[in-house]
């Protein structure tokens, strides 16, 4: 089944970005964002297609200001490989 898109707003809420959504609690199947079943948050089915022959790809980085040298240094970073060891080590040690 190929999910809907839809990119409005309604009453300063958004909206699902695909109609199908799945409860996350029963599993049930809505097309709103809770469940009417349980009342828990419901998320989308699917995931969002995507193509490495993305033709929005540019507009997209543009507005994100992916392509700053700024963006990039707000990205998290990860320890490194002798830290990640040390760490798992102690964590062992502990047990």
């Amino acid at each position: 089944m190929r999910a809907r898109l839809i990119n409005e707003k309604t009453n300063g809420d958004t909206m699902a970005r695909q109609l199908l959504q799945q409860c996350l609690e029963c599993e049930a199947w809505t097309l709103a964002t809770t469940c009417p079943s349980c009342g828990a948050k419901a998320q989308a089915a699917a995931p969002l297609k995507w193509s490495p022959e993305d033709h929005r790809a540019g507009i997209r980085r543009k507005m994100y200001n992916v392509e700053t040298p700024e963006w990039a240094k707000e990205l998290a970073t990860l320890p490194s490989l002798e830290e990640m060891k040390a760490t798992h080590l102690a964590t062992e040690e502990e047990e």
